[in-house]
């Protein structure tokens, strides 16, 4: 995949990834962490202080990772202490862009760059690695506090708790456990998988990843039959983390990912939850589809050489989801 490397910018395939024709996804190079009064976060990683205006979000709207970060802002409150831009939704081979041809791309605010990887590398001059969203900045100190998104929705979900007077919260110490079992699941087979059947170049590695898709989504739905949300009575991290994905199932991830042995829409259980996330105060605003249809069957010129956009369903994200 196309990457810095010693701080220059280097051309590859997506589909080359491994080898071996299986997709496998680089760990995040940033994992700071910010703390209401600076003190050290896990693994003693912290120094970062939670105080407004002081961070700026950089997220793609296409991006399931970058989207879990765009509804925890929104969801804790924090849309007046933590400012965000949007990058357009095509990527071309010079990674992502601000380019603000598109309605929702915002350009960069803060140093008006052109692309992302110049974000990077006001960070780290010689960095190796890949260039993605989200981008958690760091104003006061001029660097990347994290572009991990499981970190940065647990630094949301309590650090600026002080500034917002936020009682609610995504990843309560009583159902942490449970979390993570579901979490632990739903990532590689899930969130992931779709992105490991998509992007496989060899037929073995396409049946490996895409048999595993459908196993969890029928799991899933039967965990929904039993339970309001995946963990019990009570909307979880999980909760997010899986739907950020399941409201991209049926329009890019079903046809241009080729997990279409089913729709989300025929698990009537893992439907119905879908809308009800997607109807909840806050998170209409961060979907959207727009920039999702154009970001997949755009950039990937591997997978949709001409980048021509399918027809799609006709989803009514609004019809009752009758999980009352």
């Amino acid at each position: 995949m196309n990457q810095l490397v010693d701080g220059a910018w280097v051309k590859g395939s997506v589909g080359a990834a491994a080898g071996e024709g299986e997709f496998r996804r680089q760990d995040a190079g940033f994992r700071n962490w910010i703390t209401p009064d600076g003190s050290p976060g896990p693994s003693g990683r912290g120094g970062f202080q939670a105080e407004t205006g002081r961070y700026h979000l950089y997220v793609s709207y296409a991006c399931p990772w970058a989207h879990r970060t765009l509804i925890s802002r929104e969801l804790k409150g924090l849309r007046d202490h933590i400012g965000v831009s949007a990058v357009h939704p095509v990527m071309d081979d010079e990674g992502w862009s601000f380019a603000t041809d598109f309605d929702g791309a915002t350009g960069d605010p803060l140093f008006g760059a052109d692309r992302l990887r110049e974000i990077y590398l006001r960070a780290a001059p010689r960095m190796t690695g890949k260039v993605t969203v989200p981008v958690l900045w760091d104003k006061a100190r001029g660097t990347i506090v994290s572009n991990e998104s499981s970190e940065i929705i647990r630094m949301f979900d309590s650090a600026f708790d002080g500034l917002t007077g936020s009682a609610v919260h995504f990843w309560p110490n009583e159902l942490r456990d449970r979390i993570e079992a579901v979490n632990s699941r739903v990532y590689p087979n899930f969130n992931n998988g779709v992105y490991r059947a998509g992007f496989a170049s060899t037929q073995a590695a396409y049946d490996e990843a895409v048999g595993p898709v459908f196993d969890t989504m029928a799991w899933l739905d039967g965990l929904l039959s039993q339970s309001r949300y995946l963990t019990g009575d009570r909307l979880t991290e999980a909760d997010w983390r899986l739907f950020t994905s399941a409201v991209r199932f049926d329009t890019v991830y079903h046809t241009h990912f080729k997990c279409n042995r089913q729709w989300l829409r025929d698990y009537p259980n893992l439907w119905g939850w879908t809308r009800e996330l997607y109807q909840m105060p806050g998170v209409a605003p961060t979907v959207r589809q727009d920039h999702i249809t154009h970001h997949y069957y755009r950039s990937h010129p591997d997978l949709n050489p001409y980048g021509l956009i399918p027809i799609n369903p006709v989803i009514d994200w609004n019809q009752p989801h009758g999980r009352g």
